[in-house]
């Protein structure tokens, strides 16, 4: 985890220093959506998908004709409903998530109309809502963000159309570190994962 941190942040400084001599192909502005999220759950019979969002900035530096690097600040909101078989234990919990994102990601560009996106991101949780209902009782505060990994990672990829000065895209984020930190938040969440889809508007503030 420590070495995914330290790569991005070694990223984003080499990236600020080369913008003195790229400072004229920079690109950057807001950019935001819905999110489609959905945790990787053990011994869960269904699984639901949450609606939610993402929103934040994003700044695009040009270090070749076809090709830039674009670190992003998001808020995103994650997490999923999943009806649970545990041990012969049945129920619902509900898992509602919300991260600061720091996605770096390559920008192949395919003429001026198309980008492709694929990199790390690195995510930070601050805030957690559950909730659950079932054979292990009904409960609104039996987890919170103590129970919870504060860092989260993974890969993104995706794909956006510009039409100049806004783009449309799509991307998916694929978590990589499991997000259960305690007993209690393992019992619901074990070996769970973050996965989001997301569709988005973003507009080139230059």
């Amino acid at each position: 985890m420590k070495k995914v941190t330290y790569l991005c942040l070694a990223l984003v400084v080499l990236l600020v220093a080369s913008n003195k001599s790229t400072a004229q192909k920079a690109r950057g502005g807001i950019k935001g959506g819905l999110n489609l999220s959905t945790l990787y759950l053990d011994d869960v019979e269904d699984e639901n998908v949450r609606a939610g969002f993402h929103a934040g900035f994003y700044t695009q530096l040009m270090l070749a004709p076809s090709f830039a690097i674009q670190p992003e600040l998001n808020f995103s909101t994650k997490g999923s409903s999943a009806d649970y078989n545990f041990a012969g234990f049945r129920g619902e919990s509900k898992f509602n998530l919300s991260y600061l994102d720091v996605p770096v990601l390559a920008t192949f560009k395919l003429g001026d109309d198309v980008d492709i996106h694929i990199g790390p991101y690195v995510g930070y949780l601050v805030g957690v809502n559950t909730s659950s209902e079932g054979d292990f009782g009904d409960s609104r505060t039996e987890l919170d963000r103590d129970d919870y990994e504060k860092w989260d990672y993974g890969i993104s990829g995706g794909m956006a159309l510009n039409f100049n000065p806004m783009s449309i895209g799509v991307r998916y984020n694929y978590g990589l570190n499991e997000i259960a930190d305690s007993d209690d938040a393992a019992r619901l969440n074990k070996g769970a994962k973050n996965a989001v889809g997301q569709v988005y508007v973003a507009f080139d503030l230059k």
